[in-house]
C-alpha cells in the first residue's frame, strides 16, 4: 500500500502560528496545477507499482481551489497510479470556504473525507491567531458537510492558545464532541520561530500558557475523548471506531508515499526526498526538466531512529518482534536497555510484545524518543 500527498501552498491569509510553506498570492495557481500534474506523471514509478490506498490534499488551504483544479489533480493520480476503489481521499478545508454547492461538487469527484481546520470555537481566540472564520461558520460548515453526505469528517483543534484557560478548552471540546464528527486532531500550541505569534511572544504582547495548564488540557482531552467514544490511536489523534486517518496511519507505519508540489516530502523506505520550497523555482524546474528536489539516502541508523520515532507516537507503540527482525538483536537490546528506566517509573510498559508509552510517558514523549534513538555508531 502507498499514499499520495498533494501540497496546495495557497492561503487567503496567514495564521499567526503557522510556519508551513504557503503564500497568499494566487497568480501562479494555474501554472502550479499544471506543474503538479507533470510531476505526478514524471514520478509514476516512484511507488514501484504499489497500489495507492490514500490521497491527501494538504496545505496551505486546498479548499480555496476550484473543484476543477482538484479534479484535474485527481485525474492525474488516477491516470498514473493504481488507485484502490475504496481509497481514502482527504481534502483539508477552511470552514468559510465550504458551502452546499462546493461540498456537493467535492462529493461528485469522490472526495470522501474532510479535514477541517477549526482550531477553536471561541471567536476571540480565532481573531487572536488570525483565523478567517468564526465559530458559527465552523459549526455551519460541519452541518452542511454532513447534509452533503460526508460521513468521515475530522476537525483540528489547538489547545494552549494565548490567554486560554482550562475551562475554555473544555468548552471547545464539548462543542466538538456535540457535532457528531468521526475524528479529532488536537495539538498543543507551539511558538515556531519567525512566525507572527513567536514575534508577539518575544515582544511580550502574548504570553504562553504555563506547562501545568497545558498538561491539564491534554489530560482533559484524553479523558473526554474516551467518554465520547473516541479511541486515542496516536498522541494527537482520536477517532471513532473504524475512522482512523488511513493516510496519517501509513506515515506512522512507514509505508511509502509520494509528495507532490512545492515543499512536499516523499519517502520510499530507503530515502527521503523534499521538493524545493518555492513556487516559481518549482514550476520553472519542472517545466525545464531540471531537478526540483533534494534527496537523503537513509542509513540503517536513520531507519532505526525513524522506526522508533513514528512507532512511539502511536498508541500501540514499538513492535518488538519487528524491531528485532528489521534491525537485529543489538539495536533491539539497545532500545530496551534505554527504555528500562521509563518502564520502572511507570511511563512505559511492555504488553503483547509491544513497547508503548503510558499516559504519563506521553507527556514527555519527545524526551523518551530521543533517549531510545541511536546518536552515533
Amino acid at each position: 500500500m502507498a499514499g499520495v500527498y498533494l501540497h496546495i501552498p495557497f492561503c487567503k491569509t496567514r495564521c499567526s502560528y503557522c510556519d508551513f510553506f504557503s503564500g497568499t498570492n494566487f497568480k501562479s495557481r494555474s501554472e502550479l496545477i499544471a506543474a503538479m500534474q507533470k510531476e505526478i506523471a514524471e514520478r509514476k514509478d516512484y511507488l514501484h507499482l504499489a497500489p495507492v490506498s490514500t490521497i491527501y490534499f494538504g496545505g496551505g488551504t486546498p479548499s480555496i481551489l476550484p473543484v476543477s483544479d482538484i479534479k484535474s489533480l485527481l485525474n492525474a493520480v488516477n491516470s498514473n497510479f493504481q488507485v484502490d476503489k475504496d481509497a481514502e481521499i482527504t481534502l483539508e478545508a477552511n470552514p468559510d470556504d465550504l458551502n452546499a454547492e462546493y461540498l456537493n461538487e467535492l462529493r461528485s469527484i469522490h472526495i470522501n473525507r474532510l479535514s477541517m481546520g477549526i482550531q477553536s470555537f471561541d471567536n476571540e481566540q480565532l481573531k487572536a491567531i488570525r483565523r478567517r472564520h468564526t465559530a458559527e461558520a465552523a459549526i455551519q460548515a460541519v452541518k452542511e458537510a454532513q447534509s452533503a453526505g460526508f460521513d468521515n469528517i475530522s476537525i483540528d483543534l489547538i489547545y494552549g492558545l494565548p490567554g486560554q484557560m482550562l475551562q475554555s478548552w473544555n468548552e471547545q471540546l464539548d462543542k466538538a464532541f456535540s457535532l457528531n464528527i468521526q475524528h479529532i486532531s488536537a495539538y498543543g500550541l507551539t511558538y515556531e520561530k519567525n512566525t507572527l505569534l513567536w514575534q508577539q511572544r518575544q515582544k511580550g504582547t502574548v504570553q504562553a500558557v504555563d506547562d501545568e495548564t497545558m498538561i491539564a488540557m491534554y489530560k482533559s482531552l484524553v479523558k473526554r475523548a474516551a467518554e465520547n467514544g473516541f479511541e486515542q490511536y496516536e498522541i494527537s489523534n482520536f477517532s471513532r471506531s473504524g475512522y482512523r486517518s488511513r493516510h496519517n496511519s501509513a506515515y506512522w507505519k512507514q509505508e511509502p508515499y509520494l509528495g507532490v508540489g512545492p515543499a512536499a516530502h516523499s519517502y520510499d523506505g530507503n530515502s527521503r526526498q523534499w521538493n524545493v520550497a518555492s513556487i516559481p523555482h518549482y514550476c520553472e524546474n519542472i517545466n525545464s526538466d531540471k531537478q526540483y528536489y533534494e534527496q537523503e539516502i537513509l542509513s540503517e541508523q536513520d531507519k532505526y531512529n525513524d522506526f522508533i520515532m513514528v512507532s512511539l507516537r502511536t498508541i500501540e507503540g514499538i513492535n518488538l518482534d519487528n524491531l528485532n527482525r528489521q534491525f537485529g538483536k543489538k539495536r533491539a537490546e539497545y532500545c530496551l536497555v534505554n527504555a528500562q528506566k521509563y518502564i520502572e517509573s511507570g511511563k512505559m510498559c511492555i504488553k503483547d510484545h509491544f513497547l508503548r508509552l503510558n499516559q504519563e510517558g506521553i507527556l514527555i514523549s519527545d524526551r523518551i524518543i530521543v533517549d531510545l534513538m541511536i546518536v552515533e555508531e
